[in-house]
């Protein structure tokens, strides 16, 4: 089943959402929303969905980046941003327990920001410990495309929307990226835009 993703504007994406206890987490509810947050993500498409996204006030995100997404990113595009598939995982009540340098900066989108886009600094690795859809302990160790997703999803978690981080003067409506900016560095496009 499908979910509605909620839009920028609405409360709940701007309020911190709620832990989970072990026995919830493997609750028949919750195993329904984390395949109802699977086909959402998947039919969007994006690479990640946070239940605040779908109205849940809950600590869960569902994460997925398909290699048949980055079939039109040029190679080089890919090499830069760091990007490689990752499987579907669930990450549960996650907290990065460490970021380290350099600050890494590219364009992000969001499916609760639908049809914009802005240049968002953000760590480039990270280490996330969370649960997972067992309420298992799970560490993640992460880089590049990854650590981004991971990033973004766990602001949603904390109530934040990437604009919160955006480099102002970079949002842009998604054909305008595509437009004028899709073959630029992101260090030509900073200095075009005087940043």
């Amino acid at each position: 089943m499908l979910l509605k993703i909620i839009q920028v504007g609405n409360p709940l994406l701007r309020q911190p959402a709620r832990a989970l206890a072990t026995d919830e987490i493997r609750s028949r509810e919750i195993q329904e929303l984390i395949e109802h947050m699977k086909e959402t993500m998947r039919d969007a498409p994006g690479v990640g969905l946070a239940a605040p996204q779908v109205g849940i006030g809950l600590q869960l995100a569902v994460i997925e980046d398909r290699a048949e997404l980055m079939k039109d990113v040029a190679p080089e595009q890919l090499q830069e941003r760091e990007r490689e598939p990752v499987p579907f995982h669930v990450i549960i009540n996650p907290q990065i327990t460490d970021r380290r340098e350099p600050i890494v900066e590219f364009f992000e989108g969001c499916l609760s920001v639908v049809g914009f886009a802005a240049i968002v600094p953000r760590h480039r690795q990270v280490r996330v410990e969370c649960l997972d859809e067992k309420g298992d302990p799970r560490k993640i160790e992460a880089s590049g495309w990854y650590a981004r997703i991971l990033q973004h999803e766990i602001d949603h978690l904390q109530g934040h929307i990437y604009v919160d981080r955006m480099r102002s003067r970079t949002l842009t409506t998604l054909d305008n990226a595509i437009r004028f900016w899709k073959s630029t560095s992101i260090k030509d496009v900073l200095s075009q835009l005087g940043c």
